[in-house]
């Protein structure tokens, strides 16, 4: 379908999927309705995240039948074109979002950069990531998005892609996922590079006992219950933070030693293995925390971001869910033989409380200035310097993906981008 500068091809089925079921990859057929955009999987209410990033609730609609890809490439592109291919895996803490909201529309990366740009949406919460592999597999968001990345493979060629040229890229949860795409087992090959933006890897581990205790309080939500029962049910499954910390935060994610991912005391051995087959483009925010600070505050104005103790709260909580990880990430990528670089952002609006916040990318990177016009993430932000900004990062992705490390980047007020080590 052409749309500007732009031709897309929308919602295609790349698996199908009962409740609780391991995805079955959608057969080849000779003709699909690719007119509508993919429906998100069924998700609760998240109005501080709308509020920041100007989502519109239900701008989608919901819809457990959810293994859906939309591809966008550049209105010129022919079957041959043999383009750089760049698959976005969404993020929104394994609870929220889809590929084809607003707020990731690839149109201006796919025109400006010459790119085919592919976004998939996938199981999500209690009917993705969480499960005890035996009354109910574990895992099955990550296995949603494994058959999207077969699609890409055997499909995208005949969109002007090159099934050789993939790199997958996603920020917060998706940055997490494409860190676990590259040592899922039946993944190997199905991409060569990785842009890994702002994985919380420092929650990631240890949450072995709290997916089991979720797990028991999840076993009365059965295949045969209501979906709003399901969903209504999601807030009771999600553990105390008291009892366990700041994983609490982020309750539903990877489970290690579930069909992809091996166990967890075998991850170093798995990522220094996949080294050799990944290039890595790896990072976060200056300011990640100001996000989770500004959402427990209950609000921007709530409180005194200038003072001390905030800005000390900000940079502790930052290093600790992201900075140590991403820096443990990249040494060891390095360190196993494997190609990469390591940026930090850190672009925002003058004034903003969120400037350097979580997701503060996102604007840069998709979307339309009328899509981000409400969003509290670019609030006071001229308008010349969004573009020029979001330009700029459009044009690092896009040549990372192109032909991997870009060398070595300093832009103030934007990015920095470091060969590794680090």
């Amino acid at each position: 379908m052409a749309d500007g500068d732009v031709l897309r091809a929308r919602g295609i089925r790349y698996a199908r999927a009962g409740r609780f079921e391991r995805p079955t990859p959608e057969p080849s057929v000779p003709l699909v309705d690719a007119t509508r955009k993919a429906p998100a999987c069924p998700q609760p209410p998240m109005e501080f995240t709308e509020r920041v990033l100007g989502v519109t609730r239900g701008e989608l609609g919901h819809d457990e039948d959810c293994q859906r890809l939309s591809v966008t490439v550049p209105a010129s592109a022919t079957a041959g074109a043999a383009l750089p291919v760049m698959v976005m895996i969404h993020g929104g803490s394994y609870t929220s979002g889809a590929g084809d909201l607003a707020i990731y529309d690839p149109a201006r990366l796919v025109t400006e950069q010459q790119v085919v740009v592919v976004t998939v949406t996938y199981r999500l919460g209690l009917l993705g990531y969480l499960g005890d592999g035996a009354s109910r597999p574990a895992n099955l968001g990550l296995l949603d998005q494994i058959e999207a990345l077969r699609w890409v493979r055997t499909n995208i060629a005949a969109f002007g892609g090159d099934p050789d040229a993939v790199t997958v890229f996603g920020q917060s949860a998706g940055g997490d996922a494409t860190a676990h795409l590259m040592i899922a087992k039946g993944a190997e090959g199905l991409f060569h590079r990785a842009i890994i933006q702002s994985p919380p890897i420092g929650v990631m581990p240890g949450r072995s006992e709290m997916a089991a205790r979720m797990m028991q309080a999840a076993e009365a939500v059965t295949a045969e219950a209501h979906i709003d029962e399901v969903l209504a049910a999601q807030p009771g499954v999600e553990p105390p933070f008291a009892k366990y910390g700041l994983r609490a935060g982020m309750p539903f994610g990877v489970q290690y030693g579930h069909d992809p991912l091996p166990a967890e005391a075998d991850l170093d051995a798995a990522w220094s293995e996949a080294a050799g087959r990944v290039e890595v483009l790896i990072g976060s925010t200056d300011r990640e925390a100001a996000f989770f600070v500004a959402k427990a505050a209950g609000g921007l104005m709530s409180w005194r971001w200038a003072a001390p103790f905030v800005r000390r709260l900000v940079a502790r909580l930052t290093d600790r869910i992201y900075g140590r990880g991403v820096l443990a990430f990249a040494d060891r990528h390095h360190h196993a033989g494997g190609r990469g670089q390591r940026y930090l952002i850190r672009w925002g609006a003058p004034g903003n409380p969120l400037a350097g916040a979580h997701t503060v990318e996102l604007p840069l990177l998709f979307g339309h200035p009328e899509t981000w016009a409400g969003a509290e993430i670019v609030a006071g932000a001229d308008p010349r310097d969004l573009d020029r900004s979001g330009r700029r990062l459009r044009e690092i992705w896009a040549a990372f993906a192109r032909s991997g490390p870009v060398g070595v980047v300093s832009e103030p007020g934007l990015i920095e981008v470091r060969d590794l080590p680090v």
